[in-house]
Formats: structure tokens, sequence, C-alpha cells
């Protein structure tokens, strides 16, 4: 009898290890990204692309082998642009790196949206919310990708 169900008995215990692993992994914060420098490589009114030199900071305590990052960015609740890294790097614990990104963005067309929405509200917005959320993609572990979203404001003169 115990043969019988051994099999199924074997199935369920290894359920419950994975299980238990991936309890006990380790829970990542969310890496801080911010932009150090932007640079237009060609452009036109209806698509501009950029290389971004991104820089990120690492709130963890153990190192992150970045294999990639990829992200939106929103403008006023308008789809602004994507992006995505081109190579592999590390960010130490507790610290940071820059890399580069080649972002693809219609700034012609989001500021055509931003502006007929500010005729229809009948108001000039003193500041403009942003949005960057996205991926970051690890080279090894139990945990490959480590989302993140960040909002803030960006004053209008």
């Amino acid at each position: 009898m115990i043969r019988k169900y051994a099999k199924q008995w074997s199935w369920i215990l290894l359920a419950v290890l994975l299980l238990g692993c991936a309890t006990v992994g380790p829970r990542l914060e969310a890496p801080a990204l911010s932009i150090a420098n932007v640079e237009i490589i060609k452009g036109d009114l209806f698509e501009q692309r950029f290389r971004a030199r991104m820089k990120v900071q690492n709130p963890n305590d153990r190192e992150l082998r970045v294999r990639g990052i990829t992200y939106t960015i929103e403008l006023g609740g308008e789809d602004l642009g994507r992006g995505l890294s081109g190579g592999s790097f590390v960010v130490p614990a507790r610290g940071e790196a820059e890399f580069d990104m080649l972002v693809t963005a219609n700034f012609a067309g989001t500021l055509l949206k931003l502006a007929e929405r500010a005729r229809k509200e009948g108001s000039r917005p003193n500041e403009l919310g942003y949005r960057m959320r996205g991926e970051v993609k690890l080279d090894s572990g139990l945990l490959r990708t480590v989302p993140f979203d960040q909002k803030g404001t960006l004053p209008l003169r």
C-alpha cells in the first residue's frame, strides 16, 4: 500500500519543497532610476531616438547583476516613449552604477495631446506628472525580474 502512494507523496513533497524555497528566496527592493544625460541620435516630427545615460541606485544588501532594463515613460498621463538598455552591468550592494539606454519617443504627438487637454480644461498647469515603469532583468538567482514604478512631477515655467 505504501508503494502505491509513494509516487504521489514524492510529488507532493517536491511541490512543498519548491514552494518553501520560493517563499524564503531573496526579497528585493526596486532600484531607483534617474537620468544623468540625454543625447539625440536622430529625430523627425513623428519619432525621436535618444541615448540616455541612466543612473541606477541599488537599495538592496546584495549586488544586482543586470542583464537588461526595459521601461516606458508617461508624461501627463500620455505615453511618451519606451526604452531598453543595451548591455549587462553590475550594481554594487547599496551602491549605484550608470549605463546607456536607447529611448524611442514621440514628443510632438504627446505635446499636442497635452496642449489639447489644457485648452479643453481652460487652464495652464504649473507642473506636469510623469511615470516611469518597467523591469530590471537579472542575470542570476531565483528572482529574475524586479519591477519598478516611479512617479513624480516636472515644474512648468
